[in-house]
C-alpha cells in the first residue's frame, strides 16, 4: 500500500486529501473509493495531514478506508483566508464541503489539537453525517486561553489573553523562513521536539514532519492572524484573521454539544504530559503569568483545558476517556496503543 494525495475541488475550495492506494486493482470500486468505512483525519495547528500517514496504512490494513484532508493554509490545500469571527467554521464548513464533494455519509471524524475542535463543530453543525468521533489532545470546546473555571468563564469580556498576539514573535519568524534547524530553542524543529511530543521522544520521519509544519502559510490571514493589543493584562486580545483567532474564546465556544440529535459516541485520547492541551499548559498566558515568565500577571487563573473538556463531555454523555504516557501527539509517540484504541472505538461504533 502507498500514501496517494490529490486535490478535491469542493463548493468552498479545493483540498489536498490524502487516502491510501492498496496493491490489488480489485479492492477499489467502480468510481475508485476504497472499500471499507471511511475515517477522515483532521491534523491540528501548525502540521498537516502528513502526521497521519503511518496511522492512515495501520487502519488501512484493518480493513478502513482512511483519508486525510489539509486545511485551509496548511500542506497542499489552497490558502484561503481565515474569518475568525466564525470560529472554527471556515474548516469546519470546508470538511462538510468535502464529505459533500466526495458524497460521503456515516463518516468516522479523527481531530487533533484545533482539529478537534474541528470536527466537534462540524458533529455540532451536522450531526447525522458523523458515525463517530475520536477528540486527539482536542483543543478545548471553549476556546484557547482567556478563560477560566470548568464553564469557560471568560478573563475579560473582549477575550483579553487569546488570539494571534499570544503566539511566540521568533517562532513565527522562523516559520515563515521555513527554518530546519534546531539552532533556536523556538525552531520549528525544537518546538517538535520539546511540546508537540514528549521531551526525549524520537520521532520517525522526523524531516518530513518539519516540512509538514513548514507548509503553514504564514500572515495575518493565516497563521496566526491579526494581533490586537489590549490595556489588560497580558496586553493582547484576538482579532478578526486567522488561525488563533479562530479558537479564540469569543469566537469558538461549544456550550450546547449536548443537545445535538443523533448523538455518535466520542473516544477522547489524550496525553497525560501534554504541555500544550493541559490545564497548566505552557501556552496559556495566564499559566506563563503564574510561573512568572509573562511580568506584571494581577493572578489571572489559568485555563483549565482538559477540565473544561472533561465537562464539556460529561454534559454529551456517549464517551470514553483514554489517558496514555505520552506527549500532545499520541499517534506520533504511542501509535501501537493509539490505533488499539481508535480500531476498538470504530467497531464499536459500527451500526
Amino acid at each position: 500500500m502507498m500514501i496517494e494525495n490529490r486535490p478535491v475541488p469542493t463548493g468552498r475550495i479545493t483540498q489536498n486529501v490524502l487516502s491510501v492506494a492498496r496493491n490489488a486493482p480489485e479492492s477499489a470500486t467502480e468510481n475508485g473509493a476504497e472499500s471499507g468505512e471511511t475515517v477522515l483525519f483532521v491534523h491540528g495547528n501548525v502540521s498537516s495531514s502528513a502526521f497521519w500517514r503511518a496511522t492512515m496504512l495501520a487502519l488501512a490494513e484493518a480493513g478502513h478506508r482512511p483519508l486525510a484532508v489539509d486545511l485551509r493554509g496548511f500542506g497542499d490545500t489552497e490558502p484561503a483566508p481565515v474569518d475568525a469571527t466564525r470560529g472554527l467554521r471556515d474548516y469546519s464548513d470546508d470538511v462538510l464541503a468535502l464529505l459533500d464533494a466526495l458524497g460521503l455519509d456515516g463518516v468516522h471524524l479523527v481531530g487533533w489539537s484545533m482539529g478537534g475542535g474541528v470536527v466537534l463543530q462540524a458533529l455540532r453543525d451536522r450531526p447525522a453525517a458523523v458515525r463517530s468521533v475520536t477528540l486527539v489532545n482536542p483543543v478545548s470546546p471553549y476556546g484557547f486561553g482567556g478563560t477560566h473555571g470548568p464553564d469557560g468563564v471568560l478573563n475579560h469580556p473582549d477575550g483579553t489573553g487569546a488570539g494571534a498576539g499570544a503566539a511566540n514573535a521568533d517562532f513565527v519568524k522562523l516559520l515563515a523562513a521555513k527554518d530546519t534547524s534546531d539552532d533556536s530553542p523556538v525552531s520549528p524543529r525544537n518546538v517538535m521536539r520539546t511540546t508537540y511530543v514528549k521531551p526525549g521522544t524520537v520521532i520517525e520521519d522526523e524531516d518530513a514532519l518539519v516540512a509538514s509544519m513548514l507548509s503553514t502559510r504564514v500572515g495575518e490571514d493565516n497563521y496566526p492572524g491579526d494581533a490586537v493589543a489590549s490595556q489588560e493584562w497580558p496586553g493582547v486580545r484576538p482579532g478578526t484573521r486567522g488561525v488563533l483567532n479562530s479558537f479564540a474564546p469569543t469566537n469558538f465556544r461549544l456550550d450546547d454539544l449536548h443537545t445535538i440529535d443523533p448523538k455518535p459516541p466520542i473516544l477522547w485520547v489524550r496525553g497525560e504530559a501534554d504541555v500544550i492541551i493541559s490545564d497548566t499548559s505552557l501556552f496559556d498566558l495566564a499559566h506563563l503569568g503564574a510561573l512568572g515568565a509573562v511580568p506584571g500577571s494581577p493572578g489571572t487563573p489559568a485555563q483549565p483545558m482538559v477540565t473544561q473538556t472533561r465537562s464539556v463531555l460529561e454534559r454529551y454523555g456517549p464517551y470514553t476517556e483514554v489517558v496514555l504516557d505520552c506527549g500532545h501527539s499520541p499517534h506520533i509517540e504511542r501509535p501501537a496503543e493509539f490505533r488499539a484504541a481508535l480500531c476498538d472505538h470504530l467497531k464499536r461504533s459500527r451500526p
